[in-house]
């Protein structure tokens, strides 16, 4: 994805979630390349500390990227561990894109193989066990300097089970990765990350 695609990505978020903090409907025009069908996560953070304020999105690409898109900004404005958001907080926070490639199954053998074969920086996983399912994006250990055996157990956390949930022969690991457009500050320049 071109910058100047993901500009337009971020910039159409806020201004979704904007109109959503607001009870009101936001006419975007998007480029044409936003109808293929694509993953996408609209990250909404608190600035300047970065604290998550909402994270809403479609892991799977069974929308065109701009129907995605608009309602992951409308649902992170939603994001159940959070009070709905404000107009006035949407304009003190962040807005953040993540373009998704297809989840594809990592096959190994064991625990010490998945470990080998994950990439902290660059993979996004999923972990499937037991009926319940979670998902973290590739920028999340990074941001907290999680190597790849924490990485694991935050997910497995996330997916609702046991710290050692993703060394269960039951379970699947599903990796993905993600073009990250973001704002350096609320409403400023939009960097690829």
């Amino acid at each position: 994805m071109e910058l100047t695609d993901g500009i337009a990505a971020v910039r159409a978020a806020r201004c979704y979630a904007e109109a959503e903090s607001r009870k009101g409907t936001a006419d975007v025009s998007l480029p044409e390349g936003f109808s293929e069908k694509k993953g996408v996560f609209v990250t909404i953070s608190e600035y300047p500390s970065g604290h998550l304020r909402g994270c809403i999105g479609y892991p799977e690409p069974v929308l065109a990227l701009a129907d995605a898109l608009r309602l992951s900004a409308l649902a992170a404005c939603h994001d159940p561990r959070f009070d709905d958001l404000t107009y006035d907080e949407s304009k003190r926070c962040t807005f953040e894109v993540t373009v998704l490639t297809i989840p594809l199954r990592v096959v190994y053998e064991s625990p010490e193989e998945l470990l080998s074969k994950i990439e902290v920086g660059r993979d996004g996983l999923i972990l499937s066990c037991k009926g319940r399912r979670g998902l973290l994006l590739p920028q999340v250990p990074l941001e907290f300097g999680w190597g790849p055996e924490e990485f694991l157990r935050h997910l497995s956390m996330k997916a609702g089970l046991g710290p050692d949930a993703w060394r269960d022969p039951a379970a699947s690991i599903e990796s993905f990765c993600g073009e990250i457009f973001s704002e350096a500050s609320p409403c400023g320049e939009v960097v690829r990350k």
